[in-house]
């Protein structure tokens, strides 16, 4: 019978992919407009192809010589090591390789559908603007819905078809490192990239030039355009990926531990995956806007439809099914939290609520005024989300508890409650960067006032769909980890070394304290490659204007492509030390410290990492938002010191939303599935 139920999630994967293929060829029958609006997004759809040949060349190295070191090390039978003897079995091995491998082709293979569809909707949106604000929402949310559906159908095929196979929950574990591992990278590549482009093009072009946002004078407009398709669409894409596949894993992880119903309990996170697929599909058709509505309203209107959608099925699944209520409660606990975090996200970075409105109206008195103000109220934001992740920690565990279940598996249950919904909410996200570039479009092609102000009120719900698709993926990532938290304890205890995670050892503060470290350390390093490489473009900018005064004339072109190029340099030469602390530092802790000192690092990294990562999503998003609210005309509008205040903040905010802060969440499931992955060997090691 749990054949059947795989099979079936295997079937809704296909479809969920069928559908997404489907959306991608309606899109790409639109109208596509005038020459020259097809003559910029051919720049952009060339600029971000170029980025992601170059990225997943080196992402494919880096995984065939990881994979090669798993095969390795996962070769060696380590279940004996308290008897002083090894054997070799090396099918083992290469079954883990393989696993890794095949999850980070398919987070490859999810970021680029989505930023495949991304380069063509784009400039279609653009031209449906020129018809109506309806046309436009519609054309550019079924495009984000391409990724949102590909990514996961692409999940649900890829853990199914390795736990058909092996019938090991620890086999798509493999799967899952691969998936984060690309992850982390692609999307600190793509942030770095983006926010490079993007904080250059504003420092010139506003600020020192006074040209607005996408005026195709400036040589970095193109690079900005393309970052937005490489950093928010495809290495989003592959964020979501790796939170939605790691949720999974940890259940799965935790299910084996339940003896004689071990395999119900493994495949039940595959099912509530299967069902908020089926619920996304019905979800994406109530996404509608009329001529004068808010798009934000409408996208938010179809993700409370979808988890309507999905608590009745999954209600239905557990009475019909007679499966025990802690799922039930479980999930219903992780998706409601996931609804309040949500739309907390909102209330911190939408103009229509005050700390937008507030950052925004303060802005006149100047840009320290500006960074203290949406400062302040990031910091803020971070208490709604970290009573939520507490009160869906403590709801799930004691209800799973008081059902007769492991508190927690109901733990991770509620992360699987509040990510299987993804479908809707990545799509909601990728609809952002889509609406993004045809705001650009629309400037660079000349297409007029009207549609530049469509695009602009599109660009501001998406915005705000950003930051909530990152309050998500956030909050699911704590309670993810923490339930790898205690698969890694299991994990150790099964090797026969015995863990005690207690704040009166030492050795565990030593642990919570280096944890601690780590995400403030990856921030800043990916941050400070945002503002070297900026630096760098900043002063090809002033040369350009500089050397041929008639590009600000409008008598000559810029010259684009260098910018484009300093943009993936930098991206690319930049991954190499936020790799190394991602896999190496755990391993350093476990190797040299212990395997106690190495559950306090995971505790440590999970509490500044979640914190961080809050923080600088939410004050990111406030600041652009704050920023496009002068730019509608409040408060002096564009041009005034408001406004320059503004695009300060907003630059500040860039690496904060799209570099560090999304990447936050990546690192910390990262370094608890290494631990996971690597805890009998690093429990082997202290034995000897």
């Amino acid at each position: 019978m749990s054949e059947v139920w795989i099979y079936i999630g295997i079937g809704v994967g296909v479809l969920s992919i069928g559908v997404a293929l489907y959306l991608y060829y309606w899109v790409k029958r639109q109208d596509p407009g005038t020459k020259e609006a097809q003559e910029v997004a051919s720049w952009i759809k060339e600029g971000s192809q170029t980025y992601l040949k170059r990225l997943y060349t080196a992402l494919t190295i880096v995984s065939l010589i990881l994979g090669f070191i798993i095969a390795v090390i996962f070769s060696l039978n380590l279940s004996d090591v308290t008897q002083n003897s090894l054997t070799i079995t090396p099918s083992n091995g290469i079954r883990m390789a393989l696993a890794f491998v095949f999850g980070a082709l398919c987070s490859a293979v999810a970021g680029y559908m989505g930023m495949g569809v991304a380069v063509e909707a784009n400039v279609r949106t653009a031209t449906a603007a020129k018809d109506s604000l309806t046309k436009a929402f519609r054309l550019s949310f079924y495009a984000g819905s391409v990724m949102g559906l590909a990514m996961v159908g692409l999940a649900v095929i890829g853990m199914s078809v390795i736990f058909l196979l092996t019938g090991q929950a620890e086999a798509v574990l493999g799967f899952s490192f691969g998936a984060s591992t690309l992850a982390l990278l692609a999307k600190a590549g793509g942030g770095i990239y983006t926010k490079t482009a993007d904080i250059a093009a504003d420092l010139v072009g506003k600020v020192e030039v006074g040209i607005p946002e996408d005026d195709p004078r400036n040589p970095a407009v193109v690079a900005d355009n393309v970052g937005d398709n490489v950093g928010d669409v495809a290495g989003m894409g592959a964020d979501i990926f790796d939170s939605y596949v790691a949720s999974v894993v940890a259940v799965m992880l935790l299910g084996a531990t339940f003896g004689s119903e071990s395999q119900l309990y493994m495949i039940i996170p595959l099912l509530l995956c299967t069902l908020g697929i089926i619920a996304s599909l019905l979800g994406i058709q109530f996404v509608r806007v009329r001529e004068n509505g808010k798009p934000g309203a409408a996208l938010n209107r179809g993700t409370i439809i979808t988890c309507l959608i999905f608590a009745i099925m999954v209600a239905a699944f557990v009475i019909l099914g007679k499966l025990n209520y802690g799922i039930l409660w479980a999930t219903l606990t992780g998706l409601v939290t996931g609804v309040i975090i949500g739309f907390t996200s909102d209330y911190f970075t939408s103009e229509d609520h005050k700390p937008v409105v507030e950052t925004a109206r303060v802005s006149g008195s100047g840009a320290a005024i500006n960074i203290i103000t949406g400062f302040s109220y990031g910091l803020m934001s971070v208490a709604p989300s970290i009573i939520g992740i507490v009160a869906a920690t403590l709801s799930s565990y004691y209800l799973a508890e008081a059902s007769g279940i492991s508190g927690i598996y109901g733990i991770g249950i509620s992360a699987v409650g509040m990510l299987a919904i993804s479908g809707m909410i990545v799509s909601a996200d990728a609809y952002g960067p889509i609406v993004d570039n045809a705001r650009g479009i629309a400037e660079m092609a000349g297409m007029g006032q009207e549609v530049i102000e469509r695009a602009d009120i599109l660009d501001a719900a998406g915005n705000t769909a950003k930051a909530i698709t990152k309050g998500f993926s956030i909050s699911a990532a704590a309670l993810t980890v923490l339930a790898l938290f205690a698969a890694y304890a299991e994990t150790v205890e099964a090797a026969g070394v015995s863990i005690e995670i207690s704040l009166r050892n030492p050795i565990v503060v030593a642990g919570v304290l280096l944890g601690a470290m780590t995400p403030p350390i990856f921030s800043a390093l990916t941050m400070l490659s945002v503002t070297h490489n900026a630096f760098d473009m900043i002063e090809e900018i002033r040369r350009q204007f500089r050397e041929k005064p008639g590009i600000l004339a409008g008598t000559e072109t810029p010259d684009y492509a260098t910018c484009v190029d300093l943009a993936a340099e930098g991206a690319l030469s930049s991954l190499v030390l936020p790799a190394l602390l991602a896999v190496g530092v755990p391993l350093l802790v476990g190797f040299v410290l212990g395997p106690d000192a190495l559950g306090g690092f995971l505790g440590g990294s999970i509490f500044t990492g979640v914190i961080f990562a809050l923080l600088m999503a939410n004050s990111g998003g406030l600041w652009d938002n704050a920023k496009k609210y002068i730019e509608t005309g409040k408060f002096g509008g564009p041009g005034s010191d408001a406004h320059k205040a503004g695009v300060v903040g907003d630059t500040v905010g860039d690496p904060f939303k799209d570099t560090a802060g999304p990447s936050l969440n990546t690192l910390i499931t990262v370094m608890s599935l290494v631990s996971s992955l690597f805890a009998p060997i690093i429990a082997a090691f202290h034995l000897f």
